[in-house]
């Protein structure tokens, strides 16, 4: 035989079983098709059908999902989907969407040009010329502060439009599509970087205050979640979370989602983890699902509710002793998470 012809055999033989042993997320004690809509009706889902088998058929959003960020969603039709709803503001191409700040919906296009557009009033608008590509933006008051995708941070006057302060970070090889926004705190703004940094700016000083590392790998190290909780700054890339006060606590996780509750700090790992922590980082709580891939996380009420990536929503208790799982029907797109529903393309998934 043919070595050529051998080897090409042979690697096509690989190529199947590794395909063939991958390893999902497999349930075996599955209550049934997702059904809770049907017990709890809202003015947005005034009627909802049944397939000839009985399932649910969910009610779809008028508009597809295009684009999504920490905050918020774009919608097909250029409109801005929210926490709240869908807001009366368009972001129509080239531009894409970057964030909500301070009563701004901010987008930007590729090469550099910024578009602030008012929520009260949309034909009040804001533009700058910045020349190169901006990985995130935020407004406080007069200043806008920009971190950029080589990871430069800048401050500009929104009035004159001036440059008020400039600072190079170290430019990232690749990086994790979830990409915070700059935070202001006080006369501060805190950059959350691409490279896995806190950079604390005074913007009334123009002056850089200090840096913090939370993490220090190469690759997909952006912070890809932030929040103050009791005074403390918790911060996380994909590998790791920081809790910073009086001291910095620093623990290691393999992060897909995050989510607080007023209590409790709650993550799904790449492991099929759930695990709860206090806002100092102590584990109270862990769950695992072998082989899930968790897509989105809702902390509602004296639930969590999490949307597996074969088509499952766990239904998990708070305290992550018990849990059912349902099956639900959606098909891949880009995923919306509000504080009791699920946006996957253009479905709606409601959890209560």
């Amino acid at each position: 035989m043919n070595k050529l012809f051998l080897f090409f055999v042979l690697l096509v033989a690989l190529f199947f079983s590794a395909c063939s042993t991958k390893e999902v997320f497999e349930p075996k004690n599955i209550q049934g098709f997702w059904q809770e809509p049907e017990r709890k009706q809202s003015d947005i889902f005034p009627q909802v059908d049944k397939d000839a088998c009985g399932f649910v058929k969910y009610p779809k959003h008028e508009q597809k999902i295009i684009d999504v960020t920490s905050q918020l969603a774009l919608l097909e039709n250029s409109k801005v989907l929210t926490q709240k709803g869908v807001l009366d503001v368009e972001v129509k191409e080239p531009y894409r969407l970057l964030g909500e700040s301070d009563g701004w919906i901010l987008s930007a296009t590729i090469d550099g040009n910024v578009s602030l557009d008012s929520i009260e009033n949309n034909a009040t608008k804001k533009r700058f010329s910045l020349h190169k590509t901006v990985a995130s933006a935020s407004v406080k008051d007069d200043v806008l502060a920009v971190l950029f995708a080589d990871n430069e941070m800048a401050l500009y006057s929104l009035t004159t439009k001036e440059l008020l302060y400039k600072l190079q970070g170290n430019a990232p090889i690749v990086v994790d599509s979830r990409i915070v926004s700059p935070y202001f705190m006080n006369d501060l703004v805190l950059f959350l970087t691409l490279d896995g940094k806190i950079v604390i700016v005074n913007y009334e000083l123009k002056k850089k205050l200090r840096t913090i590392i939370i993490s220090s790998e190469e690759y997909f190290n952006n912070v890809i979640y932030f929040n103050v909780i009791d005074g403390r700054l918790i911060a996380a890339t994909a590998h790791k979370i920081l809790s910073l006060a009086s001291k910095e606590i620093r623990s290691n996780f393999e992060i897909r989602t995050i989510a607080y509750d007023n209590k409790d700090i709650f993550i799904t790992t790449k492991q099929g983890e759930v695990i709860s922590l206090t806002p100092s980082l102590e584990v109270s709580a862990k769950a695992k699902f072998p082989f899930a891939h968790f897509l989105g996380m809702i902390v509602h009420k004296n639930k969590i509710y999490l949307l597996e990536k074969e088509g499952y929503i766990i239904e998990l208790s708070k305290d992550l002793l018990t849990y059912s799982i349902y099956e639900v029907d959606f098909d891949d797109g880009y995923i919306f998470v509000q504080d009791d529903m699920f946006y996957v393309d253009n479905k709606i998934i409601p959890i209560e």
